[in-house]
């Protein structure tokens, strides 16, 4: 997201996720004034993205997840599509487990996280470093579980991130 008056939406993935970027598109179209395009990135990098127009919308977005660095909400409703698109968005697995990249997350809202993915859907998630950040995991018991959760809203392009 940026923001100037009004904030806007850039949805940018490789084009290998351009299934996913389209799917974005049909649910935002709306909001949308140009439909998504591939773009050549650094290298050989090939982008499939669109824009949002800037709309008041998007500022109470915005304010809400950015002061000075990304934030959670307090209010935050993760619901299981949310959670499916944060997934598709910036979850990753590894072996049989999943994460969630939190990473420009402060530990206080990470830790605020985890409190929602237990009381809600009776998750266990922990903070695991990643380098020097750290990002959510999922144990390989509620990986299972968290994508179980998910899994009705994972599109077929994305099936790629479960893990077997």
């Amino acid at each position: 997201m940026r923001c100037k008056t009004n904030a806007h939406l850039q949805i940018t993935h490789s084009i290998n996720q351009k299934d996913y970027v389209d799917w974005k598109f049909k649910n935002l179209s709306e909001f949308v004034l140009t439909p998504p395009k591939s773009y050549k990135g650094n290298g050989t990098r090939i982008g499939y993205r669109f824009f949002t127009r800037s709309l008041p919308i998007f500022t109470d977005y915005y304010f809400r997840f950015y002061k000075k660095q990304k934030i959670i909400p307090k209010d935050l409703n993760l619901t299981a599509l949310t959670l499916a698109v944060w997934y598709m968005d910036d979850g990753s697995k590894s072996r049989q487990s999943c994460y969630l990249n939190t990473q420009q997350f402060t530990s206080k809202d990470q830790e605020f996280l985890i409190d929602i993915l237990r009381d809600k859907y009776d998750l266990r998630a922990h903070r695991d470093k990643d380098k020097q950040y750290f990002r959510l995991r999922f144990n390989t018991e509620d990986s299972q579980k968290f994508i179980r959760i998910i899994r009705q809203f994972i599109l077929p392009s994305m099936q790629y991130k479960i893990p077997i």
